[in-house]
């Protein structure tokens, strides 16, 4: 079985809204001394999860705000699958969220800014589509790209 590549254009007021929000736990990481990175998992419109990036203060490889987000909406949805979801995070995803995504049948993925040196959606790799892979998730790269950019290089600038 093959399948193509997935992306999908963004909704105009809905993904920016929800973009906005994981641009607010974003900058709760940045207080907290965390790569800014927010994301925020939403169902039928309602978030079932949400995340910011916390390995540093959960001594955890894997805290990523993706995982964080992904595991919440899996405890409160009751499986550890979470179909029909829309995941909003403020930067492309790296190799270990993208698997997590695939493998929790995320529906549909959007991110703000690209990361050129490890983003494995569309950057460097290209994990979610695979077409060995039993689940493609379609996906929105750049919303609010230039926000989500300034909050990274703001943060990096500053600890230089």
């Amino acid at each position: 079985m093959f399948f193509e590549r997935s992306s999908c254009p963004y909704n105009d007021d809905m993904d920016l809204d929800w973009m906005s929000y994981a641009l607010n736990l974003a900058t709760r990481a940045a207080d907290e001394g965390e790569v800014p990175v927010g994301a925020v998992l939403v169902k039928d419109g309602v978030i079932v999860g949400e995340g910011w990036n916390r390995p540093i203060a959960l001594h955890d490889p894997s805290a990523h705000a993706e995982m964080i987000a992904l595991r919440a909406g899996a405890a409160a949805l009751g499986n550890y699958r979470v179909p029909g979801t829309t995941l909003y995070v403020t930067l492309e995803p790296c190799v270990m969220c993208a698997g997590a995504i695939v493998h929790a049948r995320v529906s549909r993925l959007v991110f703000g800014a690209r990361d050129p040196k490890a983003g494995a959606v569309d950057s460097v790799y290209d994990v979610i589509a695979q077409p060995r892979l039993n689940h493609v998730v379609e996906w929105s790269g750049g919303v609010l790209e230039q926000e989500c950019g300034t909050l990274l290089r703001e943060f990096f600038r500053k600890r230089r």
